[in-house]
């Protein structure tokens, strides 16, 4: 059984080094998904490119809630997911990796929750940590012995796209004590929470968000810069899915306990 999913945002489209690569098509309630399936030194892993295999699908638009329960149907346990972000935080640069460890949501019209009553009941999910703290340390630790800094922690506004965002919001964002700015995150994280999947996002620093970068942004430059890092992102996650795959300390497998895992 697969226990460890990467989901690839910009950038990010084939896992080149899986071995045995197959497609696998899984039925869910909300649609079909197209999940590829590997061998990364003799562990099973699964991947899902979070726009489609040519970025045909814009953030608004992913069925979010497909792609987590089709991979819960599979058996997966920890998801790995990278992001293209802007920075609103000079510490953190174009190029850099960081762990958000929290959320500002910002989305409108994404449907967010698995429990919309009926047959399923209505849940109120805890979200007090959204990112797993151990795939998160797991993934430093990687990152150490690879000679790859990784920042742990930061706060992620998620906004609902496909537009980038006014230097006005931006700036309201700072004040909030947002620090990365993307399209995904949101409801991602809180899908695989509601299913107890310990999830993690890296979150790879394109460029500096609106009203802070020196000119106009492009989806250009987005995708360039993401594919100056992939030689590093690619290891990253394959390495760091190795080590997640024993026993953890967390207790993101627990969240629902008391409503069952969802069929």
């Amino acid at each position: 059984m697969i226990k460890t999913a990467i989901i690839g945002g910009t950038g990010f489209y084939t896992p080149e080094v899986l071995e045995s690569a197959k497609n696998h098509i899984q039925d869910t309630p909300f649609g079909q998904v197209s999940v590829i399936t590997g061998i990364y030194k003799e562990n099973e892993i699964a991947f899902i490119p979070r726009h489609g295999a040519r970025h045909g699908t814009p953030p608004h638009l992913i069925n979010y809630r497909a792609n987590i329960l089709a991979l819960k149907k599979m058996g997966v346990e920890n998801i790995l997911a990278t992001a293209a972000v802007g920075s609103l935080y000079f510490e953190f640069k174009p190029g850099q990796m960081v762990l958000a460890d929290q959320f500002l949501d910002f989305t409108k019209s994404r449907p967010n929750t698995f429990y919309e009553g009926g047959e399923r009941g209505v849940i109120h999910c805890d979200m007090t940590a959204p990112y797993c703290p151990f795939l998160r340390h797991t993934i430093v630790e990687v990152g150490k012995t690879m000679g790859v800094g990784v920042h742990n922690g930061g706060v992620y506004v998620c906004t609902e796209g496909p537009r980038f965002e006014t230097a006005a919001e931006i700036e309201m964002f700072k004040m909030l004590g947002g620090h990365l700015i993307g399209m995904t995150s949101v409801p991602e994280a809180t899908l695989a929470r509601e299913l107890g999947i310990c999830y993690a996002n890296i979150c790879i620093v394109t460029n500096f968000a609106a009203g802070i970068a020196p000119g106009i942004l492009t989806h250009s430059e987005v995708v360039d810069m993401m594919n100056s890092v992939m030689g590093t992102v690619r290891p990253l996650l394959l390495e760091s899915a190795l080590l997640i795959s024993k026993p953890k300390n967390c207790t993101c497998a627990n969240i629902l306990s008391e409503a069952g895992i969802m069929k």
